[in-house]
């Protein structure tokens, strides 16, 4: 059973897990890994770089003479035992790109998702007269009050695509603010996001966005 407040934050009835959500998620925590993995990998730049001995600028020349000078014997300053020498081993640029098969992402999703519906994390949002598109008042929908909002649960709102203008927007702009709150939408969900947060506050449409969608057995 999921809760479902309205906009004032008040809670007006529940709701039944989704059948999609409503199995076990044992044996499914490598997936998950593997998901999250996956997700952070490809955010990667992979163009960190550092120079060889033969990239760096200078070192032409013997610094001194092979014998005679009681010093260790020293072919280029540009050496890598040298101070602004060359860089042994260093990083230089490649991908991080991690591949994952559409059934075991959409099977990382549904665990992440059943996860939290088990543990009591997800919160539905009432939307039919949604109105909150101030800080303050999205501080006291989700926390009780904005002070409670400085050291609450971290909490993801996500919100359907489709309600992108009359429901997103406001809620993107009411939750710049604050701290502790994420503000998404159904697309752009990720298992990260979900593993993430401690509380998920699904809209109304959004809710069931992701029980269609998971249903129906779409792979993302």
């Amino acid at each position: 059973m999921a809760q479902v407040i309205d906009a004032k934050g008040k809670a007006v009835r529940e709701v039944e897990t989704p059948a999609a959500f409503s199995g076990s998620v044992d044996g499914k925590a490598n997936a998950i890994f593997r998901a999250v993995f996956r997700e952070l990998a490809n955010r990667r730049a992979g163009t960190a770089d550092t120079k060889k001995r033969d990239e760096v600028r200078g070192g032409g020349r013997k610094p001194w003479k092979q014998k005679g000078t009681g010093r260790a014997r020293q072919g280029s300053i540009r050496s890598p035992q040298w101070a602004h020498g060359g860089v042994v081993f260093g990083p230089h640029p490649r991908t991080y790109v991690s591949s994952l098969n559409k059934k075991e992402r959409r099977a990382a999703m549904v665990a992440a998702l059943t996860d939290k519906f088990h543990s009591g994390g997800v919160t539905v949002l009432d939307t039919a007269a949604f109105d909150v598109s101030k800080t303050k008042a999205l501080a006291t929908l989700l926390f009780g009050s904005p002070n409670a909002a400085k050291t609450g649960a971290t909490s993801l709102v996500v919100f359907a695509t489709e309600e992108l203008v009359a429901v997103g927007t406001p809620l993107r702009r009411a939750g710049r603010n604050l701290q502790r709150v994420s503000v998404t939408h159904t697309g752009e969900l990720d298992v990260k996001d979900v593993v993430a947060c401690a509380r998920l506050v699904l809209t109304t449409a959004a809710f069931d966005a992701l029980a269609d969608k998971f249903a129906a057995g779409e792979a993302r």
